[in-house]
């Protein structure tokens, strides 16, 4: 007799590795449902990019009239804990608990910083806009509790991603670490697409009260997700908490990792790239807002396009990658991707054509896309297997740290261009600038990169180099990790 069930359930098992991006990370130890869950960390990382870049830019620079200078300041508070953040994995994988935990202590202090700093930021906003009755108070006020906020919100996102990610690697074999940061970053992306939508939906029509309650909805919602994606997910090591771990020392093992050839010139790759790309984030939803006159809702909603396309240049990428082309190839194509959505962007404003721009900035996504994903595979090859972990928190440190410098100089730059005075300057005239620089960005980055492609860092052959590092590591004297 045909079993129904047992064909239905094939036919849904066999759905999953072929259109979910790396399902077949997933065992019967670990099964996909499980890791789904562990990646709602990445869906409220993503809630706080959108709120912070894709939101709350446009409305505390359109709404709130708070110069761009001052927002693109605000929005790189948070890349202060940036650097950090291979220091904080290092941290993580060291550290002792009293209940055998090494990563949970970490997500659960990270969670606790994004809910204070979502707390008391509209206030916040508010006052440093000088809205309603708080016309009269202090500007030091809102300026002060302003920056707190976005810094316990940025610290607290810098946190619970680094320590979320080394947890889901403790889970997979080794050999399943790309995947399985692969598979984190596409529920990143799809976090970042749905809550945009939502924040579009709500602020429909914006009003202070609203956006109130949004932020402070952000920061229950941030709660219970974290909380969901954490429960049982690390198993309890009472040995751990009895017995000192013994671990090379931060210093040690970061020189170890930039002495290895052409990891250097791949961390400048990434930081030029991620300019490029990041450098229109402050300016993006504005720029709609004030040449093509979007509302809110229809510019938060640009934030959904652009984490579509990357999604999609993520799907790609992986597919490439699977197939056999390199990293670096690919990390190269979304350079060469970025370039002329950016060309288009400053084109549309000229033809004024909003649908013009909103088709480069999904091409600008792609792009994006492609060069995240080709570049933290090639970081992930570049380092010995002993220092994998390292390396993740090295990629993202370089890349969250050159994304706000970005975000800063692209709102300098539209502020300065805007105050001067120009003859037949239009709206578009403060912003087009910025998108040139852009582009020599990801030009720069297409020229560092094409000696490293030659040089085959991104392949995996140096295992002589992973034997010495992993007898450098035992011969080292014993540290007590605090």
């Amino acid at each position: 007799m045909f079993d129904y069930r047992r064909f239905a359930l094939g036919k849904i098992a066999g759905i999953a590795p072929r259109f979910l991006p790396f399902a077949d990370v997933a065992t019967r130890e670990v099964p996909l449902s499980r890791l789904l869950r562990l990646s709602l960390f990445q869906v409220t990382v993503g809630m706080a990019l959108v709120l912070l870049v894709g939101t709350l830019n446009r409305v505390m620079i359109v709404e709130l009239k708070v110069p761009a200078t001052l927002v693109g300041g605000m929005l790189a508070l948070p890349l202060v804990f940036a650097p950090l953040r291979a220091l904080i994995g290092h941290r993580s994988d060291n550290y002792v608990s009293a209940l055998g935990w090494r990563r949970v202590p970490y997500i659960f202090k990270g969670t606790m910083l994004q809910f204070g700093g979502f707390a008391i930021m509209p206030f916040a906003l508010l006052v440093l806009s000088g809205y309603g009755d708080a016309v009269d108070a202090p500007r030091w006020i809102g300026l002060s509790s302003a920056a707190l906020a976005f810094l316990l919100v940025g610290a607290g996102v810098h946190i619970v991603q680094t320590v979320g990610l080394a947890l889901a690697t403790d889970l997979v074999p080794e050999e399943d670490h790309p995947k399985i940061v692969g598979l984190m970053y596409v529920m990143l992306l799809l976090g970042m697409i749905v809550s945009a939508f939502l924040y579009g939906l709500l602020l429909q029509d914006y009003t202070p009260g609203r956006l109130i309650q949004v932020i402070q909805g952000s920061a229950v919602v941030t709660i219970v997700l974290n909380a969901i994606a954490i429960w049982q997910q690390e198993p309890r090591n009472r040995a751990r908490a009895e017995t000192p771990q013994r671990v090379v020392p931060f210093a040690t093992a970061w020189g170890r990792l930039t002495e290895g050839r052409g990891v250097l010139r791949l961390l400048a790759v990434i930081a030029c790239g991620t300019a490029g790309f990041g450098m229109a984030d402050v300016i993006l939803e504005p720029f709609g807002g004030q040449v093509f006159a979007m509302s809110v809702a229809s510019t938060t909603r640009l934030t959904v396009v652009l984490a579509l396309g990357s999604l999609i240049g993520f799907l790609l990428a992986s597919r490439w990658l699977g197939r056999g082309i390199r990293p670096l190839s690919v990390a190269a194509g979304g350079a060469v991707a970025g370039m002329p959505a950016f060309a288009l962007i400053i084109v549309s404003a000229h033809l004024g054509l909003p649908s013009l721009f909103v088709a480069a900035t999904l091409l600008a996504g792609f792009g994006a896309g492609l060069f995240g994903h080709g570049t933290l595979t090639a970081t992930l090859r570049a380092a010995p297997r002993a220092q994998v972990g390292l390396a993740l928190g090295a990629w993202g440190a370089v890349q969250t740290t050159a994304a706000g410098v970005a975000i800063a100089v692209g709102g300098v730059i539209r502020d300065t261009l805007a105050a001067l005075p120009h003859q037949g300057a239009t709206a578009a005239t403060p912003y087009i600038p910025v998108f040139a620089l852009e582009i020599a960005l990801l030009a720069l980055a297409l020229i560092l990169v094409v000696p490293l492609h030659r040089a085959g860092l991104d392949r995996r052959t140096d295992l002589a180099m992973d034997r010495i590092v992993q007898r450098d590591t035992s011969r080292d004297e014993a540290v007590v990790a605090p």
